[in-house]
């Protein structure tokens, strides 16, 4: 059965009878906040593989290099969803401005260093307002979008899009990263990504109009409760941190992999294959009417990549890890949609911003863990152990996420109860 939804759809989409991307795209105003949102989480899917790419390099330790870079996804974790009840609060712009001016300083500082031979300590130091100050421009879109199509269809569709739009980034990324890190220099791909920082978060900044408007002081209390208090918010980080365990676990096994038989250049190959399995399968879950229940297609699509990540650290060629790395990437997609669109009958209005940068933040964290271990093992055993890091990471994310499935339903009515705040919008979910 389909989720329905208790609302009228807003007068700025067009009324669809089948949801699909041409009538999304035709939503009033939405190009003004996808164009520059797109420009500035572009250096998002940079940003990891930069940093290990860069301390490799220096030190010639991908345990040290994945450190570095895992205090950054830390902290990005710890913070985004900081940030994202700040944006709430008083605004994207706000909260926006002041964070792409701290992140491009303190990414450079991270570069200087790592070239200048500084101890790990310091390199630590600099990763961490690094990582804090990480632009959240996709859970900001995503909040645009809850504004422009509150109680429409067109929601799932808008999610499948975010999640396509984000997979682009990351099949771009990882490429022009390897690119300019073995072809220009080592810290090019760092100084690049704080420079897209700086021109994309600004010009996001800029679109003004389209931004969530700040509840007024009297509706504090509804819309500036912690998304985190609502359990399926909980249930739904414990799952996207397994998937951050895919992102994390697949960059650096797939560097160590391509250097250990003298091709680095493949990284980027191997890495956009797997985001470009991802982009595909968003493609085609947005294309679908669905008439699954949100929670049933969770189950399965998670079930599905946890089997398609354990098979990962058997591939000892380039062709057979490409298309595992296809098939990974497929499974992620269908995971990742319905968990944002499940987001939308979760949590109030006032608090999606912070619920989408939780989830946000669980990638962040499960991709910080799983390049730390996953350069251990890379360091201390057989090449491609690190790919022992996603099977492990999905596999107990879809256990927890399976005994706990009934805390992704939607209260009697439609209303999502979080410490005493309830949905201002009445949406019943299957």
């Amino acid at each position: 059965m389909a989720s329905t939804v208790s609302t009228e759809p807003s007068k700025d989409t067009p009324a669809p009878t089948r949801p699909g991307y041409g009538q999304l795209l035709r939503t009033r105003g939405a190009w003004t906040f996808l164009l520059p949102g797109f420009a500035a989480r572009q250096p998002f899917a940079m940003l990891t593989l930069s940093i290990v790419l860069l301390v490799q390099h220096t030190t010639g330790s991908y345990g040290v290099a994945g450190a570095a870079a895992a205090v950054t996804g830390v902290s990005m974790a710890v913070f985004a969803p900081w940030s994202g009840r700040l944006a709430d609060r008083y605004g994207q712009r706000a909260v926006l401005v002041p964070g792409v001016l701290l992140h491009t300083a303190s990414g450079l500082t991270l570069t200087a260093l790592a070239l200048g031979g500084a101890p790990l300590w310091a390199l630590f130091a600099a990763a961490v307002p690094t990582g804090a100050s990480v632009p959240q421009v996709g859970p900001m879109v995503r909040a645009r979008w809850g504004v422009k199509l509150q109680g429409s269809p067109l929601m799932s569709t808008a999610a499948a899009f975010e999640s396509v739009t984000d997979e682009l980034t990351f099949v771009l990324g990882p490429l022009l990263a390897t690119a300019l890190c073995t072809g220009v220099d080592p810290a090019a791909g760092l100084v690049t990504e704080a420079a897209l920082t700086l021109v994309g978060g600004l010009l996001f900044a800029a679109s003004r109009r389209t931004q969530p408007a700040v509840a007024p002081a009297g509706h504090a209390r509804v819309a500036h409760a912690s998304a985190l208090g609502i359990p399926g918010v909980r249930v739904l980080i414990v799952t996207f941190l397994g998937i951050g365990s895919v992102f994390g676990g697949m960059q650096v096994s797939l560097a160590a992999f391509t250097e250990s038989i003298g091709e680095p250049g493949l990284n980027g190959v191997l890495y956009g294959t797997f985001a470009a399995g991802n982009m595909i399968s968003g493609v085609v879950c947005g294309a679908i009417a669905w008439r699954t229940a949100p929670r049933t297609r969770l189950l399965v699509g998670y079930g599905a990549l946890a089997l398609a990540a354990s098979g990962l650290w058997t591939a000892h060629s380039v062709p057979l890890l490409a298309g595992l790395g296809l098939l990974v990437g497929m499974c992620i997609a269908p995971a990742l949609i319905t968990g944002y669109t499940l987001v939308e009958g979760l949590v109030p209005a006032g608090a999606r911003t912070e619920a989408f940068t939780w989830l946000t933040g669980a990638v962040a964290l499960g991709q910080a863990a799983a390049v730390t271990v996953a350069g251990q093992l890379e360091d201390r055993f057989w090449g491609g152990a690190g790919f022992l890091v996603p099977m492990g990471g999905t596999v107990l994310a879809f256990l927890v996420l399976l005994a706990l499935r009934s805390r992704l339903v939607t209260r009697a009515g439609g209303t999502t109860v979080a410490r005493g705040v309830g949905h201002r919008v009445p949406v019943a979910v299957d």
